[in-house]
């Protein structure tokens, strides 16, 4: 992680990602603990991680990034992605666009904004993304190859 990346970390929970975090870590118990909700638990647990430090990493499609079609986006997924949505996902994906337009007024929290813009997609539809590091992450290439 780079010293820019780790500062923006550092300002990122004073400012507030702290409490996104803790918004995610919520969901993932409460998952937990109805068992039906468990097939999001860790990965709930593992966006809750990628809330607090978001700057150096990046949410990418898992089969983007294996190479492997279907890993975890096929009708299943869509399935997960949907009753996700109706029990969590609009209220985390809510509270990060409320951050979002909170820090947007400023220009000094326009980095920060961002980054709540991208975790309210993330918060929307989960299943079929990996966090991995931002040097880690596919380049999307549409030309010719």
């Amino acid at each position: 992680m780079s010293a820019l990346s780790l500062l923006l970390n550092i300002l990122w929970i004073a400012f507030g990602g702290l409490w996104m975090a803790a918004g995610w870590v919520l969901a993932a118990i409460i998952m937990a603990i109805t068992i039906i909700g468990l097939p999001w638990t860790r990965a709930a647990f593992n966006i809750a991680v990628y809330t607090l430090m978001p700057f150096g990493q990046k949410a990418v499609d898992r089969a983007e990034y294996t190479g492997i079609e279907n890993a975890g986006t096929g009708p299943l997924g869509v399935i997960g992605n949907i009753i996700w949505l109706v029990l969590a996902g609009w209220w985390l994906a809510l509270g990060h666009l409320i951050m979002a337009i909170l820090f947007a007024v400023t220009i000094i929290g326009i980095p920060f904004a961002w980054a709540h813009w991208k975790l309210a997609g993330v918060a929307l539809w989960p299943i079929g993304k990996m966090i991995v590091p931002a040097d880690d992450a596919p380049l999307r290439y549409y030309g010719p190859r």
